[in-house]
């Protein structure tokens, strides 16, 4: 089932809702407490896609995240790193990859969900998105991908060796972007729960096929969602030092 939020990140009220251009900025708001945070509307190749982007005073890089279907920018899983990120001075965009009509096709055929190459065309279109936004323009730039998200990540981040410089995958399926591994120069962190077994061994196997830098760290006590408690707060923790040390 879609993931619903429940972190800081998510509070509309805190939020202009608008539809923004990369170079116009429109859609920021003023910073309210802790917070900077405003809903834009991402215009990709073949689609326009719902997005949230935070922005710290200072940013010090730039942190795309990518999910799988039965996702959105509104998973309290993903918002909870990226709350983590931004109070790190790392800007976020949490983007719905799928259109409405996309999703509705994928809970009657599952179709969606495994194809890599429109996950992958459209997490390179956020990117460029990011790399001319009038307020992420020129930031280091990394890609946070979850489940089926995190191949897509691999994928783009294959395709633009000069931009992508960090990937972290959380529980993600880094086997269904194969064809791409080899190619992947960015330092790629596989974050997986010890109790996940097929997709550690999946992991593990992908770290091997890693053109650039790969670690897998392996949470102890957690499943493929992390909800066990603790679980992740340390993902978190992972994630942000991996960005801190490679943006």
């Amino acid at each position: 089932m879609p993931e619903q939020a429940r972190t800081p990140l998510n509070r509309p009220q805190r939020t202009l809702s608008s539809r923004s251009h990369p170079q116009a900025g429109a859609g920021k708001t003023a910073p309210v407490g802790a917070e900077h945070v405003s809903d834009v509307l991402v215009r990709v190749s073949d689609a326009e896609l719902q997005g949230r982007l935070g922005l710290p005073e200072t940013a010090r890089g730039v942190v795309v995240f990518a999910h799988g279907s039965g996702s959105s920018r509104n998973s309290p899983r993903n918002r909870q790193v990226a709350k983590a990120l931004y109070r790190a001075g790392f800007a976020v965009l949490l983007v719905d990859l799928f259109t409405a009509v996309e999703e509705q096709e994928d809970q009657r055929t599952g179709r969606v969900r495994f194809d890599i190459d429109l996950l992958a065309r459209r997490v390179d279109d956020a990117v460029g998105w990011v790399a001319e936004h009038t307020d992420t323009r020129g930031l280091p730039l990394g890609l946070y991908g979850a489940s089926t998200g995190a191949a897509g990540a691999l994928a783009a981040a294959a395709q633009r060796p000069e931009t992508v410089r960090a990937v972290v995958s959380r529980g993600g399926r880094p086997d269904l972007a194969s064809s791409w591994l080899t190619t992947v120069a960015a330092p790629t962190l596989l974050v997986v729960g010890a109790l996940d077994h097929p997709v550690l061994e999946l992991n593990r196997q992908a770290a091997d096929a890693l053109g650039g830098l790969a670690r897998v760290e392996v949470v102890p006590g957690a499943t493929h969602l992390f909800e066990e408690p603790g679980c992740l707060d340390q993902v978190a923790t992972l994630t942000t030092s991996w960005f801190a040390t490679h943006l």
